[in-house]
């Protein structure tokens, strides 16, 4: 089970990077400890703290032939990490 399942890059995250906070989905199951252990064992940095939010899926809705189909897009779990003073992650080193 991996804890980090991809790091968010949206404008909003991107804006927060500067300041030196970076967001991540992360497992549902994943507490603060453990998602400050495995961003400090992948990255190497220090990790000074963790915010952590559950995000609802959001409430999708089609119009077929056979009808309307409602359903439900996947909810997940969001982590804003602040790094010490001076410490950076760059996502794009090995693209």
């Amino acid at each position: 089970m991996s804890i980090l399942k991809k790091p968010l890059v949206t404008e909003k995250v991107s804006s927060l990077n500067e300041k030196g906070k970076y967001g991540f989905i992360v497992d549902a199951a994943a507490n603060k400890v453990e998602i400050k252990k495995a961003v400090e064992k992948q990255y190497g940095v220090n990790v000074e703290k963790v915010n952590t939010m559950n995000v609802m899926g959001k409430l999708k809705t089609r119009y077929t032939k056979a009808g309307v189909l409602a359903g439900r897009k996947p909810n997940y779990k969001k982590a804003i990490v602040t790094l010490a003073e001076g410490e950076v992650i760059d996502f794009y080193s090995n693209v």
